[in-house]
């Protein structure tokens, strides 16, 4: 069955539903369920409807605004609102965020509008601003370098560093450059079957990858507690000084722990913030008690599938996940501490 028949747009729809539902179940959690919900409105043609969830999230003062608008311009670009939408992509560029998703989200609009060298330039700006050639390539921005590298053959550009560097990170078999190559769309009419029987194998591997990437399960995600929150966790529950001797002590297992596992090839890590309400509220729903630490990681493997986790680490210009005032490569991720 297409995914646009009318059943189809009436799934979509009706899980939109139930994410709703869901959120206002927990309102803590509005934010990543109001935006799941949106996206089902958008498969589901309901963009208006979708439209207005962003605009609620945006009027809540929601914790990644960029984000959020960057979502909303693409989809008022795509039910005619043009005007507005390239407004809005005008000012996240101008504002510049820390974050790889809002410049994925813009640079992809442009793209699907046939604006190219204005793609170009986000991909270039971001990477620019997230990522130092020099260290890891953060697993959020990686695909800010693929997608360059397929603006920059659609262009006709010559390869650069940025591009070398997409070349590195690419998982696929098949190359980029023989992924990107515009080329392609000419073998679809082909009647030659060596042509028709590369080309199938090429969208194989591309099909492949986006599988990969959508079926990620959430972050393996450490849970990081604030120090106002901890005081009262400990003052509460004393027995737990055993796992937290203290905050400093916290903060530095979270980064050890995250570059070990890191250094074993685990990808998709993340940091999910707990509040003590949040965590007796756990407890309570699985028999427990909070003194229990064994339930300490299930809360983080459950704040992690409610899409709560912070992706690390964080690219370099942008703010230490341990909500210091100091971006991070000079906080937890000075190179001292590795």
């Amino acid at each position: 069955m297409r995914s646009d028949t009318p059943a189809d747009h009436a799934d979509h729809t009706a899980e939109a539903d139930r994410l709703l539902r869901t959120a206002a179940q927990y309102p803590e959690d509005q934010e990543p369920l109001y935006l799941q919900a949106a996206a089902h409105l958008e498969l589901s043609g309901d963009r208006a409807r979708a439209a207005t969830l962003y605009d609620h999230l945006l009027a809540a003062s929601p914790e990644n605004p960029a984000l959020v608008k960057a979502l909303k311009a693409a989809n008022l670009w795509e039910y005619g609102h043009e005007a507005e939408a390239r407004a809005i992509i005008d000012g996240i560029r101008a504002t510049a965020p820390r974050e790889a998703a809002p410049w994925e989200i813009i640079a992809e609009a442009l793209e699907a509008h046939d604006e190219l060298q204005a793609s170009h330039d986000c991909f270039t700006k971001a990477l620019t601003l997230l990522v130092d050639p020099a260290e890891e390539v953060p697993y959020a921005a990686q695909s800010l370098l693929i997608g360059r590298h397929r603006v920059g053959r659609l262009l006709g550009l010559p390869h650069d560093e940025w591009d070398t560097l997409a070349d590195l990170v690419h998982a696929g078999t098949i190359p980029l450059d023989e992924l990107h190559d515009p080329k392609r769309l000419w073998a679809l009419g082909s009647d030659n079957p060596a042509e028709l029987k590369a080309e199938i194998a090429r969208l194989h591997a591309e099909l492949g990858s986006y599988r990969t990437a959508l079926s990620r399960p959430f972050p393996v995600a450490m849970l990081h507690w604030p120090e106002q929150e901890l005081t009262e966790l400990l003052a509460a529950y004393p027995s737990l000084t055993t796992e937290y001797p203290s905050h400093a002590a916290h903060l530095a297992a979270i980064e050890s722990s995250l570059r070990d596992l890191s250094s074993t090839g685990t990808q998709n890590l993340g940091i999910v913030t707990a509040t003590v309400p949040s965590y007796e509220a756990f407890a309570a729903s699985e028999g427990g008690s909070p003194t229990d630490a064994s339930l300490l990681p299930q809360y983080a493997t459950t704040l992690a599938a409610r899409g709560l986790a912070v992706p690390w680490p964080p690219a370099r210009n942008a703010p230490c996940w341990c909500g210091s005032s100091l971006l991070y490569r000079n906080c937890h991720g000075a190179p001292t501490l590795q």
